[in-house]
């Protein structure tokens, strides 16, 4: 699953007001990802009652605690008379381990189902492409066993925090950056933005100066060679990875990969100039019709746009707009959305992105 497959609300529990988890609930066939789980471990209660482990592979943050915490409230909001067998089954017979996936997979597009029509004479809708790094770290708690990934290269801990703080951060972070400042710079792709000489050079600043300060090192993973690895891997250019799908849906994506560093970076006393101006380019990108050229590099899709036009339209200004979003946009944690000076170093980039272009931006930001 996406972020968005998890369907819960802005305060992280279950979006009872969505109307398909509601027609879950309510004994259909399921629709949400998170009904076809439950429904599929009510089944298996009911018959041989054998234990499962429900694995996630995305993006989110301690992303098995999250599943299991939904798939409780879930079983909560069901009919009375389905939850004590099923939550008795959960409670016992049920574990869903934290796991950090590395690999860069780009959208599937109609060039990858050709290419591999032609290579392997068969017709695939959904081929994956991906790059070839790959690197997959998860919790060793598996209620029934499990295969023996590792001599395949993956990796088990008892801790998977460090490696998928390093990862965000790092890697989506970064890639969110290079989205919103290559669209403005005329880049379809994520290895066109980080070959950019002054992008690609911002882009490294922040990762290094920036963010890195922030991440623990996970053992074997040295930060700094992560970086080196990851300006590498960015720059490939047989992924065709669009920055506007890497920039679609930067509301969920932003208090993610951005927020913890935001937050404990101005709580060390810093403003990290790099990354707000990242936000100042999500603001312009997102609510700016001529922010870049939509025909040519795709459009970044966000669920929250109309909602974030609409605060824009009050505003006086482009400044004044990089305000209101970060303040009542309701995508970062307050402690960051109301801090008062990244709100006026987000604003001034605002202003300069509007007035002098992207690369006077740029150019601000690194001195």
């Amino acid at each position: 699953m996406t972020e968005k497959g998890y369907t819960f609300g802005a305060d992280g529990r279950l979006d009872l007001d969505d109307p398909l988890v509601r027609a879950d609930l309510a004994g259909g066939p399921p629709r949400t990802a998170l009904g076809l789980i439950v429904r599929g471990l009510q089944h298996r209660a009911r018959t041989d009652g054998a234990p499962v482990t429900v694995l996630s592979c995305d993006n989110l943050m301690a992303n098995g605690h999250r599943l299991r915490a939904l798939i409780d409230e879930f079983v909560a909001a069901l009919p009375a008379s389905e939850r004590p067998e099923l939550q008795a089954y959960v409670a016992t017979s049920l574990t869903t381990p934290n796991t950090m996936v590395d690999r860069i997979a780009p959208a599937t597009t109609d060039e990858h189902r050709d290419l591999v029509a032609r290579a392997f004479g068969v017709r695939d809708s959904v081929p994956v492409p991906a790059e070839p790094y790959r690197l997959w770290v998860m919790e060793d708690d598996f209620r029934a066993g499990r295969p023996a990934w590792e001599h395949a290269g993956a990796l088990f801990t008892n801790d998977v925090a460090p490696y998928e703080l390093m990862k965000l951060r790092l890697l989506n972070g970064a890639h969110s950056l290079l989205a919103y400042l290559g669209l403005l710079r005329g880049h379809r792709c994520i290895d066109q933005a980080v070959t950019d000489e002054l992008l690609g050079g911002a882009a490294e600043f922040a990762m290094r100066e920036e963010i890195l300060p922030t991440v623990p090192e996970p053992e074997g993973m040295p930060g700094k060679a992560y970086v080196t690895e990851l300006l590498d891997r960015f720059a490939n250019p047989a992924l065709g990875h669009r920055t506007a799908q890497v920039g679609s849906d930067g509301s969920l994506k932003i208090p993610v990969r951005w927020a913890g560093v935001l937050a404990e970076s101005l709580a060390a006393g810093r403003v990290p100039r790099v990354l707000a101006l990242g936000l100042a380019a999500y603001v312009h990108v997102i609510t700016a019709d001529d922010a870049y050229d939509e025909r040519a590099l795709g459009t970044v899709h966000d669920g929250a746009r109309p909602r974030l036009a609409e605060l824009a339209a009050r505003a006086s200004g482009p400044a004044d707009a990089a305000r209101l979003l970060l303040s009542e946009g309701d995508f970062l944690p307050p402690d960051v959305a109301q801090h008062r000076e990244l709100i006026d170093v987000v604003g001034e980039f605002a202003h300069t992105l509007a007035v002098h272009g992207v690369e006077a931006a740029l150019r601000s930001a690194l001195t």
